[in-house]
């Protein structure tokens, strides 16, 4: 994908590890944001490296991860209630596994299950779980997975075109894929601006909209067949977004926000995060 005809868009900082400052480039031809400068493929992990990138560990130390916990346990069942909706239960990829939590729930509903994570604090956490993890997409069969799932890693991948392709090739024709990731059109976007969490620069390399999402699929004759809500985002991110802006999480304001987007979202069908379905 071509920077060329890119607009400046805002800035916005990395608040969880470098405290380095990122443009955000608006692409108007798919209608997404890109986090300039990108950084290398050998500069990336160091972006990973702290203790307070929550979705690489299992951790519990303050309210806010005990809270993070609690969600993500409803979140996995709700997770697992969509696959079973979509799909006969067969063999499910899961990429950017984190610590497991999803493929092992999956696995215990009896889907064949395979996972994908680079960072390898995360890898081993999920090993212990008893999940099996793939070093590479590349090693993977062709046509050879009923679902594909990307929780809101997308916007982490580096080569974007690439990687769609990959998922291209990975699926069965009678297969879904489903992408969670952020919307930048969002009401809490809006409202905070350089400090809306979801940017995470530069771990999130592209921010996308439905359009965006079309778009790119469209490219690898990938169709966009719904697009779902992903209502405990908006609060999450608010948490987050609130401790960026005033230094501390205001708890109260940040449900207030969070409640504020889900409003606009049904009114607008454009929440914090959404869930994307796609079919061959």
């Amino acid at each position: 994908m071509s920077f060329h005809n890119n607009i400046f868009y805002q800035k916005t900082k990395d608040y969880s590890v470098s405290k380095e400052v990122f443009d955000l480039h608006h692409n108007p031809e798919f209608d997404m944001l890109m986090t300039f400068p990108k950084p290398s493929l050998e500069a990336l992990p160091r972006y990973y490296e702290s203790e307070d990138y929550i979705s690489h560990t299992d951790g519990k130390r303050s309210l806010f991860e005990k809270v993070y916990q609690i969600v993500k346990g409803i979140a996995l069942r709700k997770k697992l209630k969509l696959i079973n909706t979509i799909s006969e239960k067969g063999k499910l990829l899961d990429i950017g596994a984190g610590t497991g939590d999803f493929l092992s729930v999956a696995k215990k509903d009896n889907w064949n299950v395979i996972g994908i994570e680079p960072n390898e604090k995360a890898k081993s956490i999920a090993t212990s779980k008893g999940v099996s993890l793939a070093n590479d997409l590349k090693t993977l069969d062709n046509n050879s997975f009923d679902v594909i799932t990307m929780w809101h890693v997308l916007e982490h991948v580096p080569n974007l075109e690439e990687y769609i392709s990959e998922l291209k090739r990975l699926i069965k024709p009678t297969g879904t894929i489903i992408i969670a990731v952020p919307n930048f059109k969002s009401f809490d976007a809006n409202y905070y601006q350089e400090y809306w969490a979801a940017y995470d620069v530069p771990r999130h390399l592209w921010h996308f909209s439905k359009t965006a999402i079309q778009k790119l699929f469209a490219k690898q004759e990938l169709n966009l067949v719904d697009v779902l809500p992903m209502k405990f985002d908006s609060y999450y991110v608010s948490l987050l977004s609130e401790k960026y802006k005033n230094g501390k999480m205001n708890f109260l304001n940040a449900l207030w926000i969070g409640w504020k987007s889900n409003q606009y979202g049904k009114r607008k069908n454009e929440f914090s995060s959404h869930i994307y379905i796609i079919k061959n």
